[in-house]
């Protein structure tokens, strides 16, 4: 029988769906099924998230797909997700491209299989480096960031040019992660290129990604050797980035906390392979995904005046004449927090998360699974569940996340983090950051959208909006006003401050 991620050998799951789904026979497929390729009629090797969206909306709340000689099976119906939430019988599956990251990543926070004692050391370790205390510290160190942004976008907003929304993003989150965690400098909106850092990481990503959807590695040799590479490259950065800490000396980040605390229990550390696999992991984990969020937030900001207006509002309203927001000003941006929310309900940067039976069970009541069988969530289908979400789930409406909305929806059905133990453990701190950037974008400029531009989702195991540009104004003194700061959950309409509702491309 195969292993599964809660035994020591092999921690791998059953590697084809008929092996853990007794009743596989009774799942929907695709009706057009190929000899030896299986479910590949209609599908693009670029966009296997996309394809599979598109499989879901044809086939329902629970699927499978072959490609060569394996079986998957997707999920996304909101009550089979909530039991697929049980820790008690289920737990986080790392398969897919999640297991071909672990020659960089190896035993990190996001890579580790369930039985690897590093995660639960370094997961306890590092906890406390999300508290309110430790996030309350970062603050400062991401408006510090978030400036070098403002201060590359008045620059292009000056010469009359678009400003690139991914790349800057990316450049924002990408800093802002490693000053706060690692006391690094990437120097990244100091350079015409991205950092070569970025630039290998995305090859992990993407040679992550190619190997799901090949029958034999082989036929990569030569994209194995770019990502040998560069995990060779991103290897030496992390030594190299740890010895200068060792020489320098202690500066109270995430690092620091990776070199000289001890589990509070047993009194374990981290080793030093594990060390640098942990920064890789919150490098690149704790960077991408909060680019691509941003990126969304953005896009739909731009084209839908009528809610930039209105978070526009709030920011004056809450911020006030203050020259920056204080740490506690942020979180009374609740009607940023929704445009965030939603745009992550659409467009989860980590779209999918895996889970597998730790005992033999029943999903849902219907569906028999053994030991070790797993099912990969497709967050953005759960989050566009008409039966939960209603009928225009497809529509970007931030008022799906007012308190009473969220409250009479059932749980479980809002994911973009992952769930249970094994839920990213930035999320706090990723949210902080996407606010505060929202709040300072909307408090400073206008954002007009290009009218021709179209929505194009890139896939790297994350996601991100491909080619977006915006078009900036300024806006008059900056959107500062004399308003006292409130603590009202309610934006004022957007005629109770100088937020002008334009239209998009105007």
């Amino acid at each position: 029988m195969a292993e599964t991620t809660t035994r020591a050998a092999q921690p791998r799951g059953f590697r084809s769906a008929e092996l853990g789904w007794p009743e596989l026979h009774r799942i929907p497929r695709p009706p057009r099924r190929l000899p030896l390729l299986g479910d590949v009629l209609g599908v693009n090797r670029a966009t296997p998230l996309q394809d599979s969206l598109r499989f879901a909306r044809q086939l329902g709340p629970i699927y499978r797909r072959k490609a060569f000689n394996r079986e998957f099976v997707f999920v996304w119906g909101a009550d089979l997700v909530a039991d697929l939430a049980d820790e008690s019988r289920f737990a986080k599956h790392v398969g897919l491209g999640v297991a071909n990251l672990r020659p960089v990543a190896g035993d990190g926070l996001f890579t580790a299989y369930n039985h690897e004692p590093n995660w639960q050391l370094a997961h306890d370790v590092l906890a406390p480096g999300f508290s309110r205390e430790a996030m309350a510290a970062y603050h400062p160190m991401m408006l510090a960031v978030a400036g070098r942004l403002t201060d590359h976008w008045d620059r292009e907003q000056a010469a009359g040019r678009s400003v690139d929304v991914p790349g800057d993003m990316t450049k924002l989150t990408l800093e802002t992660i490693a000053r706060t965690g690692f006391g690094h400098d990437f120097g990244s909106f100091e350079r015409d290129r991205p950092h070569p850092f970025v630039t290998a990481m995305v090859g992990t990503l993407t040679y992550a990604q190619r190997l799901n959807s090949v029958p034999f590695p082989a036929l990569l040799r030569r994209a194995a050797q770019r990502n040998a590479d560069d995990i060779a490259y991103l290897n030496r950065m992390v030594d190299e980035l740890v010895q200068a800490r060792r020489a320098a000396g202690g500066d109270g980040d995430l690092l620091d906390r990776m070199l000289e605390t001890a589990h509070p229990e047993t009194g374990e550390r981290l080793s030093p392979e594990n060390v640098r696999r942990q920064v890789i992991t919150f490098l690149v984990a704790g960077h991408e995904t909060t680019s691509g969020a941003l990126s969304f937030a953005l896009h739909y900001l731009s084209r839908h005046p009528e809610v930039a207006a209105r978070a526009c509002a709030e920011v004056d309203r809450v911020w006030g004449s203050a020259a920056v927001p204080g740490y506690d000003q942020v979180a009374k941006l609740r009607y940023v927090r929704r445009v965030l929310d939603e745009s992550l309900r659409l467009w989860p940067t980590a779209p999918a998360f895996a889970r597998e039976a730790v005992q033999d069970t029943v999903l849902a009541g219907r569906h028999p699974m053994r030991r070790g069988a797993w099912t990969l969530v497709l967050t953005p289908m759960l989050q566009r569940d008409p039966e939960v979400w209603g009928a225009d789930a497809e529509r970007f409406d931030p008022d799906r996340f007012d308190p009473k909305a969220v409250r009479s929806r059932p749980p479980h059905v809002f994911k973009p983090f992952g769930t249970g133990a094994r839920a990213c453990i930035g999320r706090q701190f990723a949210l902080h950051e996407a606010t505060l950037v929202l709040g300072l974008l909307l408090r400073r400029y206008e954002l007009r959208a290009d009218p021709g531009y179209r929505l194009s989702v890139t896939e790297r195991l994350t996601l991100m909006p491909e080619g977006l540009r915006l078009h900036l104004e300024q806006r008059a003194g900056g959107g500062a006003t004399a308003a006292p700061a409130g603590d009202s959950d309610e934006a004022p309409a957007a005629s109770e401050s100088r937020c002008p509702v334009s239209r998009a491309g105007d």
